[in-house]
């Protein structure tokens, strides 16, 4: 688990629109603090980085699945992992979409395109 932590963090901050958080909020999960530990003596992470690990302290990402379980939750489950993944992504991307976290959608024809492009890249 250590070690998806570690590449979660790296892929996180690796993304282009990223760059080097001041602090670093999580829960009090062990992994999490010793994998943020290693990227810091690694130098992934500056050592001038504040970890505050509060168990309930609102933390987006833990907050952002919110919205997942509220759709799935009346769903009565899924026939198969297949049409588990496919169901998760599309909430997702909706999600993204609402939120306005897609640069290239401009009108309904290129969100189309994009659903259909990240969807047929799932398959």
């Amino acid at each position: 688990m250590k070690r998806q932590l570690k590449s979660f963090f790296r892929k996180a901050l690796g993304a282009s629109p990223n760059q080097q958080p001041r602090v670093i909020t999580t829960d009090k999960y062990g992994a999490t603090e010793v994998a943020i530990t290693e990227l810091i003596y690694s130098g992934d992470i500056s050592s001038k980085v504040t970890h505050i690990m509060v168990k309930y302290l609102n933390n987006i990402i833990e907050q952002d699945h919110r919205f997942i379980k509220r759709k799935i939750k009346p769903m009565l489950g899924f026939g198969s992992y297949r049409s588990t993944k496919k169901t998760i992504a599309g909430i997702e991307i909706m999600h993204m979409i609402r939120k306005g976290q897609i640069e290239e959608i401009r009108c309904v024809l290129s969100e189309v395109e994009f659903i259909n492009k990240i969807m047929g890249a799932m398959a």
